[in-house]
């Protein structure tokens, strides 16, 4: 391995402990504090802590063991050996941030102890998820899973996720859970925003009898490179040039605009784009130079 790609590996490791560092402050400060639920292992250490008395520093890692067996295989050696250092540095921090005596003052404000907790946990996630490791738990069990019986990753996750909320209720109340619920929809938000490094792009497939004047004005005014795809309607059976075009946001409304000028009977379809990989694309660029 070169220097290089060991400065990188070290880098990405840095970067996941500050993420593990993050999730574990909101989950020791917003939700052990305030006795808010979690899904998956760390909803089960938070429910031996408060029935049992045993630090969640501790269970998650002895939780977490088997779970590393189970999940030898299918993960492979360096999701697995990331998925390890994830779960370890937890821990570590689960325990750390405990004996730290900070204290975030919300004045019994639920609200926005629930919008802490999950902007908190999503931003943590989001960058231990970006580079490619895991703190363990069930998603772990959720791969196992698919390749045994073909259940999908997320179906088995909300399941899981779901008993687990369902036995917190044995140590807090409704009203607590639906604080907890707030915090789970504010993490997923979070979650993807981080992951995808804010990166928020969109497609437009655009269907016109006037193809080539749309792509003249989208390629001059936006200066947005454009596609054609060649399709045939089922119905018609006839010939036809579908364009595609990767967009930021804001330009969306713009090609919209010109569509409704040039061809109002026009059909556009506007997708989330996950990312885009090319040199030539930068999601702002500089406006057309004539």
């Amino acid at each position: 391995m070169s220097r290089k790609e060991n400065i990188t590996q070290v880098k990405e490791l840095f970067l996941i402990a500050i993420g593990i560092a993050i999730y574990t402050f909101g989950f020791v400060k917003f939700n052990m504090t305030n006795h808010l639920a979690e899904g998956g292992i760390a909803g089960i250490t938070l429910i031996l802590n408060s029935l049992l008395r045993i630090n969640p520093a501790y269970s998650s890692l002895v939780l977490n063991i088997p779970l590393f067996i189970l999940g030898a295989r299918v993960l492979g050696k360096k999701s697995l050996a990331l998925t390890i250092y994830g779960t370890v540095v937890m821990s570590v921090f689960i325990w750390l941030w405990q004996q730290v005596p900070i204290q975030v003052p919300l004045k019994g404000d639920m609200m926005l102890v629930a919008f802490m907790a999950g902007l908190f946990s999503g931003a943590g996630s989001g960058l231990v998820f970006r580079f490619g490791a895991t703190t363990g738990g069930t998603d772990i069990i959720a791969r196992v899973v698919e390749e045994k019986s073909g259940f999908k990753v997320g179906q088995t996750l909300l399941f899981v996720d779901a008993l687990v909320l369902l036995a917190s209720l044995s140590y807090i109340d409704l009203q607590h859970m639906l604080y907890t619920l707030i915090a789970s929809f504010v993490f997923s938000q979070v979650l993807t925003i981080v992951q995808n490094g804010g990166y928020t792009v969109r497609g437009m497939i655009i269907i016109t009898r006037h193809s080539e004047e749309a792509a003249s004005k989208i390629l001059k005014e936006i200066n947005r490179g454009v596609t054609y795809l060649h399709g045939q309607g089922a119905y018609s059976g006839m010939d036809t040039e579908v364009m595609y075009v990767v967009l930021n946001p804001q330009e969306v409304r713009d090609v919209k605009g010109i569509l409704a000028q040039i061809d109002p009977d026009a059909f556009i379809s506007i997708i989330d784009v996950d990312e885009v990989i090319s040199s030539d694309f930068k999601i702002r660029r500089k406006n057309y130079d004539k």
